[in-house]
């Protein structure tokens, strides 16, 4: 005879599966070490101030370019 089983429970079983294969692609697709994610960080604010130097200042009395 076959075996007796709940359906709840074989449906719930199922989607832990899932949720935890979903969860060890996660973890390897972004985990990243305190190091990696700390030069991340330094070359974003490199860059945002590079891009920062770079900027126009505009005078508000006048309108015009602050170095012209």
């Amino acid at each position: 005879m076959a075996e007796i089983i709940n359906l709840r429970q074989a449906r719930k079983r199922k989607t832990r599966k899932i949720r935890e294969k979903t969860a060890v692609q996660n973890r390897a697709a972004s985990g990243r070490t305190k190091a990696e994610i700390k030069q991340a960080q330094a070359e974003t604010r490199n860059a945002r101030h590079a891009l920062d130097g770079h900027l126009r200042q505009i005078d508000p009395g006048s309108g015009k370019d602050a170095g012209s």
